[in-house]
C-alpha cells in the first residue's frame, strides 16, 4: 500500500500476461490479463486502447483510490470553498486543487458491484467503470479497502 494519500486502497505494479486473448470484442476497447509483482493479484482489465497503448509483457502501476484528492483534506472546517473545488480535482480546465490524477496517465471512475469469496484466503473484487470491467483477484488482506458498494478511481501509468 502506498502512503502518498489515506485515498489510496490499493496499489501495485503489474505486468501484462496477455491482451484479447479470447478476441477482440470492440474497436477501442481490449482487455488485458496481467499480475501483480507485490500481492501476487490476478487483474483483468477493459481498456481504452485510444487513451492509454499497452502491449503483453509490458508492466504498469494501478491504483485504486476513493478520492483524488491528494494530501489531508483541509483543515478549516468552515472553508466550503476548498470543498467545492475537490468536487472538480479532475477537471482539465484548471479549477479545483490537482490532485492524484496528475500522477497518472489514465484515469477511470467507477463502483465496486461485486465480491466472489471463493476460498477463506482469496477473494476476487468486480469493478466498473462505465461498462468497462475489472476483476482483481487475491488474499483478502490486500483488499481490505475495497468496500462493495463504493465509488473508486482506477489510476494507471507505465
Amino acid at each position: 500500500m502506498s502512503s502518498v494519500s489515506s485515498s489510496i486502497v490499493f496499489d501495485d505494479i503489474f505486468t501484462i500476461s496477455d491482451i484479447d486473448k479470447d478476441g477482440k470484442k470492440f474497436d477501442r476497447v481490449s482487455r488485458l490479463y496481467a499480475h501483480s509483482k507485490n500481492y501476487d493479484m490476478d487483474l483483468t482489465l477493459d481498456y481504452n486502447i485510444e487513451l492509454f497503448s499497452l502491449a503483453p509483457n509490458e508492466s504498469f502501476a494501478l491504483a485504486l483510490a476513493s478520492s483524488l484528492v491528494n494530501g489531508a483534506p483541509p483543515t478549516n472546517p468552515d472553508a466550503n470553498e476548498d470543498e467545492d473545488k475537490d468536487k472538480d480535482v479532475w477537471r482539465p480546465d484548471g479549477k479545483g486543487r490537482r490532485g492524484l490524477e496528475e500522477e497518472y496517465d489514465y484515469v477511470m471512475y467507477g463502483k465496486v458491484y461485486k465480491f466472489d469469496g471463493g476460498t477463506s484466503e482469496f477473494v476476487t473484487a468486480y469493478i466498473s467503470f462505465g461498462g468497462l470491467l475489472m476483476s482483481i483477484t487475491g488474499s483478502f488482506r490486500h483488499m481490505t479497502n475495497i468496500v462493495l458498494g463504493d465509488s473508486i478511481y482506477l489510476l494507471l501509468r507505465k
